[in-house]
């Protein structure tokens, strides 16, 4: 198995300020719209942007590398969820997402360690391929709770 991965994924231009993204191993397409609403002023709603698949993919590679180590380390838990807030600053002209606060609840067994979990948590954070490369601050703000 090589160690060098590849990820394609097509955009089409659709009208005015659309698109339509498209992996050619999916067969589900995400409408996204070109500007944020910091752009132009205006709410956009119902679209997903740049930044939101930016938020999203910081996002989802915490859950991906977090349910690796957690089967590395053997760890056990009932649910994982997670928020995250990306936040865009003007800076030197130029519109920057500075940074990035992902909120993991995570709920584990009363036979589980806290501190494992919280761990694990940051070791999957620190892991992460998405996160690694990138200039923007990221925060891990994890909550673990005990299911009695």
């Amino acid at each position: 198995m090589t160690d060098i991965h590849f990820y394609e994924v097509d955009l089409k231009w659709d009208c005015q300020l659309n698109g339509t993204l498209t992996p050619p191993v999916i067969s589900h397409q995400i409408k996204v719209d070109a500007y944020a609403e910091i752009t132009k002023g205006i709410k956009i709603k119902e679209k997903w942007t740049p930044e939101h698949l930016f938020v999203a993919a910081v996002n989802s590679c915490l859950m991906s590398t977090f349910l690796l180590v957690a089967e590395n380390s053997k760890f056990q838990f009932i649910s994982f969820d997670c928020n995250a807030v990306g936040e865009i600053e003007k800076i030197d002209g130029k519109f920057v997402v500075t940074a990035i606060v992902l909120k993991p609840t995570l709920i584990i067994s009363i036979n589980q360690n806290k501190t494992k979990a919280k761990r694990v948590l940051e070791m999957s954070e620190k892991a992460c391929a998405i996160a690694n490369p990138i200039q923007t601050k990221i925060t891990l703000e994890p909550m673990v709770m005990i299911e009695h």
